[in-house]
């Protein structure tokens, strides 16, 4: 069998990918689960039945599979691509499996990229972002350009850049869904949701992350422990209308943390803040 890219796993990610690049003619894939053959079959991409078949004359891999297969399947493919073929490994983990992973292709004389998927695969599909970090990035975006993929960026030389970039946004991002959720539920129990959402509106002040980011620190520094006892009470509230305050509950911890601190912002700015908060939680003068 052979193949210019090779897809591991053949979800709704690689099936959309294999769709809109018309990769019929140069692709072949393998996928743990059986019925995903048809799907194969149906993109006329060359069905794999095992990863070697998949591998077999690929210049261009690309690893999508579930998070807890990511590192299993990239020190399996280490010892089986070619040398010269670049493994960009797309799958949401942490930038420590990603490192995990690279060292592995690294003993195998492979090369290997962390690749971070920036924004939903639908329906950007082939725009979606791409974030590329690693030794061979540069490498590999002229591939993945060439595959059709038109909004990529390399971010670093260093293994587990790109995924950092993507987690930690990914803990604001998906945070704020999350409390959304315990918000609206109570809003709803109470019978105050639109009064609460044209509050939030009126109180809406847009300004740029990193002036948000040090304000909020300043707030949480100087007011941490106040505010943490008014989320306490928040939590209970949550509890009397059967919510679990899976959300808040964590917040009363994080400001009673930072609060406790007894730590005076300093004046220089968001980094200088940062700074001190770390140093502080370690015990370091």
């Amino acid at each position: 069998m052979r193949g210019t890219i090779a897809l591991i796993g053949f979800g709704e990610a690689a099936s959309t990918f294999a769709r809109c690049g018309n990769w019929s003619d140069g692709a072949a894939a393998f996928d743990i689960a059986p019925d995903r053959r048809a799907a194969m079959e149906e993109l006329g991409v060359a069905v794999g039945d095992s990863v070697e078949q998949a591998l077999d004359g690929a210049s261009l891999v690309l690893s999508l599979v579930t998070a807890d297969q990511a590192l299993p399947v990239a020190r399996h493919c280490a010892g089986l691509i070619a040398k010269d073929a670049l493994f960009c490994d797309m799958n949401s983990v942490a930038p420590g499996t990603k490192r995990e992973a690279a060292q592995a292709f690294e003993a195998a004389g492979a090369r290997y990229v962390d690749v971070a998927i920036m924004a939903p695969v639908s329906p950007a599909h082939l725009t979606v972002p791409l974030n590329l970090s690693g030794p061979h990035a540069a490498e590999a975006e002229e591939s993945l350009r060439a595959a059709g993929f038109a909004r990529t960026s390399v971010v670093g030389d260093d293994i587990g850049r790109a995924s950092a970039i993507k987690l930690v946004r990914s803990v604001m991002v998906k945070g704020l869904e999350a409390l959304t959720a315990e918000m609206m539920l109570a809003a709803h129990a109470e019978g105050v949701a639109d009064a609460v959402l044209a509050s939030l509106d009126a109180s809406e002040k847009p300004s740029p992350w990193a002036i948000r980011a040090d304000y909020n620190l300043d707030r949480m520094l100087v007011h941490g422990r106040r505010r943490a006892a008014e989320m306490a009470e928040a939590a209970q509230m949550l509890r009397d209308l059967g919510i679990d305050p899976l959300m808040t509950q964590n917040t009363v911890a994080r400001q009673q943390a930072l609060g406790g601190l007894g730590l005076t912002p300093p004046p220089e700015g968001l980094e200088a803040k940062l700074v001190a908060i770390t140093k502080t939680s370690k015990g370091e003068h």
